[in-house]
């Protein structure tokens, strides 16, 4: 028996793919870890994600494996956050909701300006959640 036997080096480095190799047994097994880093994705990140995992799924792996995915996400909930803010302050001012109906009917204001975030935040889902 020969007592010369050559050991292998616990880890490898591949300069060609960037991947580190640790020795499992006598294979190789890349070293893989997501990189992406962790990001509020917020209430419409959320259905964002929910809307690739059930209707893209393809999208949703290839944006997870890449480490882009809540990078995305935070961007798709800020943008529509954005949005419903616009969108309601339009809706608001195209009905007639104004400071002077807050001073006078408080109650009425709340409503009007609940139904018109509404409106905004169903639109906004459509067209950019759900894009």
């Amino acid at each position: 028996m020969n007592n010369n036997t050559n050991t292998l080096p616990e880890t490898v480095f591949d300069e060609n793919n960037g991947l580190t190799y640790d020795l499992v047994g006598d294979v190789y097994l890349p070293r893989l870890s997501l990189r992406e880093k962790q990001e509020d994705i917020g209430r419409f990140g959320r259905q964002r994600k929910r809307f690739l995992k059930e209707h893209k799924p393809d999208d949703y792996m290839e944006l997870a494996l890449n480490g882009t995915l809540n990078e995305q996400l935070a961007e798709i909930n800020k943008e529509a956050k954005e949005q419903i803010e616009l969108l309601t302050e339009q809706l608001a001012n195209a009905e007639g909701v104004t400071e002077e109906l807050k001073e006078n009917d408080q109650l009425e204001w709340v409503r009007r300006m609940n139904f018109c975030r509404a409106r905004a935040e169903e639109s906004v889902i459509r067209i950019i959640v759900m894009a």
